[in-house]
């Protein structure tokens, strides 16, 4: 059996549990964050997506398109902007998926062939928690008899997992569908009922609901991520709107 040195590559007990929940903070992270339930993460960004690149393509169109023209321009990016939203957060789900998996056999390789560097992690974290002498020893021998639940406790208080919470990768795509499809059809709808003002209106109010509700659900102030949001989506469009300007200004 490899000894302590090997498992632990020269470093202390707690270095090496403080590089292993590093380890796990990494695998569980995603693109959109892990706060709230990852199928209205992504709803929630692809909704402001979609916002901000419709408006973004309504202000190069306004130059060189009539509002019908422009109509079918967004109806067809929306078809190719939906399939691309959920076959992207899907496969981030299964690339997270994929980390997750490979840390489980890893930890449970490290159980297997490393049971006294494992008796020493769980006795350092339970000690943490306050147990000591008589007591400490029985907690470890408990955990140390069953390899499945020490597997469990390694993965939640070693590298910080909590599998429960992580959501099936096909979830997580619908969350961005359906993002993509409300704001859409919003963003559609205000075209069509004002040519010349319900893009950027629409774009504005999806951006301020999205933040809103993200931010919330994070517990992060509502107010700076919708100015932020705001602030951002016109400072894009609005550069691209007065360049399309200076290109052809016979066209605004």
């Amino acid at each position: 059996m490899p000894n302590a040195a090997d498992h632990f590559e020269g470093k202390t007990v707690v270095e090496h549990l403080k590089e292993a929940r590093t380890k796990g903070a990494m695998a569980a992270s995603e693109i959109h964050g892990t706060e709230m339930p990852g199928h209205i993460a992504g709803g929630a960004d692809a909704a402001k997506e979609s916002a901000l690149a419709a408006l973004i393509l309504w202000a190069i169109a306004a130059h060189l398109f009539s509002p019908s023209q422009t109509l079918n321009l967004l109806v067809l990016f929306f078809c190719g902007w939906l399939i691309w939203k959920c076959g992207r957060s899907a496969l981030l789900g299964w690339a997270r998926m994929e980390r997750l998996h490979r840390l489980i056999e890893e930890e449970r390789w490290e159980i297997e062939h490393h049971r006294s560097q494992e008796r020493q992690e769980l006795a350092e974290l339970y000690q943490a928690k306050g147990f000591t002498g008589k007591l400490l020893d029985e907690v470890v021998d408990v955990l140390m008899a069953d390899d499945n639940r020490l597997l469990n406790v390694m993965l939640e208080e070693e590298l910080g997992l909590t599998l429960e919470a992580y959501e099936h990768p096909l979830k997580q795509s619908a969350g961005a569908g359906i993002g993509v499809l409300v704001s859409g059809g919003v963003l559609l709808f205000a075209h069509w009922a004002a040519p010349h003002a319900g893009i950027p209106i629409a774009a504005a109010l999806i951006l301020i609901a999205a933040a809103t509700i993200a931010a919330r659900l994070e517990r992060n102030r509502s107010l700076n991520a919708v100015i932020w949001n705001l602030a951002i989506g016109a400072l894009s469009a609005g550069s691209v709107y007065f360049i399309a300007q200076l290109i052809n200004p016979n066209q605004a």
